[in-house]
């Protein structure tokens, strides 16, 4: 968290290309009412974790004067599509005003840096608090409250809302997952000596040596600037395979031109009732498969407790997209505070 003891930071005004839920808002208008500023992308698993919080805020504190406008600052090209957006917005059930930054013009003007990141502005149009990624809810429901207060509400407001999670815990300590690999040649993390052909397709053999924090591919595989794409011809099968330590893994998938199909392996075994993710359906015949008909992130495994395990996403789905892996992190148990 940041936060800014004198008034000296104004926030800037925001100016977006295409405005969900509302009309534009200028914020000099919204003098006299707090604001919540939310960084995010309907894509990262990082950010969606947080829209519970921001949602139950809005429902909490709209009627005290408090203003949430969702700022979506895409990773990936498919994010700048409004009806993307759109679709996200109705399975997630925000009814706060959100506003597309394609160009990362907000994202300039606030001199962000970080997805999620949240921005409360007080009644005088000063940034008064910054807070970054997860965590830190009941420190930020606090200081909304505070604002709050300085506008003139002295109605008893709720108790800051309950964690949704044990690593949402203020005392809660977790172990350290993989870091996040992005599979777009700008960022690297490509473990196959081939390397990456920029914009190109290359057919890429699997030497099963495998270091975490890479992945490695297996079959024909053309590289953009955010992604890995499958160029098999046909239904030739391309696989992506990885080593990691976490809880949770979460992928962001796009299909081709018709709906792609992904079948899962975890330590060499299909996943099951016990560690699928909520987008992965267990077959008839024990196979576990994704239909990936739309781009966003997709939950994939939710193992029971934290480890390490190698998974590998195969298809023959020519044209599937894949543009970064998220893992999720738990709590040590024997560090579990009883209160």
């Amino acid at each position: 968290m940041v936060e800014f003891g004198t008034r000296s930071v104004r926030a800037p005004e925001i100016y977006g290309d295409f405005w969900f839920n509302s009309e534009p808002l200028p914020l000099g208008a919204l003098r006299g009412q707090i604001i919540l500023i939310d960084f995010w992308d309907y894509s990262s698993v990082n950010c969606l974790r947080t829209i519970p919080y921001v949602k139950e805020w809005y429902h909490r504190y709209h009627g005290y004067g408090l203003v949430v406008i969702g700022i979506h600052a895409p990773q990936f090209p498919f994010g700048q599509q409004p009806g993307n957006i759109q679709r996200a917005i109705e399975r997630f059930g925000i009814q706060y005003p959100v506003v597309m930054d394609n160009q990362q013009l907000i994202w300039g003007r606030f001199r962000n840096r970080y997805l999620p990141a949240k921005y409360l502005i007080d009644k005088d149009g000063f940034i008064r608090h910054v807070f970054v990624g997860e965590g830190n809810y009941i420190t930020l429901e606090h200081s909304l409250q505070s604002l709050l207060i300085e506008t003139g509400c002295f109605e008893p407001l709720p108790l800051p809302m309950e964690p949704l999670r044990d690593t949402d815990r203020p005392d809660a300590l977790c172990y350290r997952a993989t870091p996040e690999l992005q599979t777009g040649y700008v960022h690297g993390c490509l473990g196959n000596s081939e390397g990456y052909a920029p914009e190109s397709t290359v057919e890429y053999i699997d030497q099963h040596q495998y270091i975490e924090g890479r992945f490695y591919l297996e079959g024909k595989w053309r590289s953009s600037r955010t992604a890995v794409e499958m160029r098999g011809e046909n239904r030739e099968k391309g696989h992506i395979i990885f080593p990691y330590t976490a809880a949770e893994v979460h992928c962001v998938l796009q299909p081709g031109s018709i709906k792609s199909i992904v079948e899962i392996f975890q330590d060499e075994l299909p996943l099951d009732e016990l560690n699928r993710g909520s987008d992965v359906t267990v077959e008839p015949d024990l196979s576990s498969i994704i239909r990936v008909d739309e781009p966003r992130s997709y939950c994939i495994v939710k193992n029971k407790e934290f480890g390490p395990h190698r998974l590998r996403i195969e298809t023959t789905s020519s044209g599937l997209m894949i543009h970064s892996i998220s893992f999720i992190s738990a709590v040590i148990p024997e560090l579990i505070q009883d209160n």
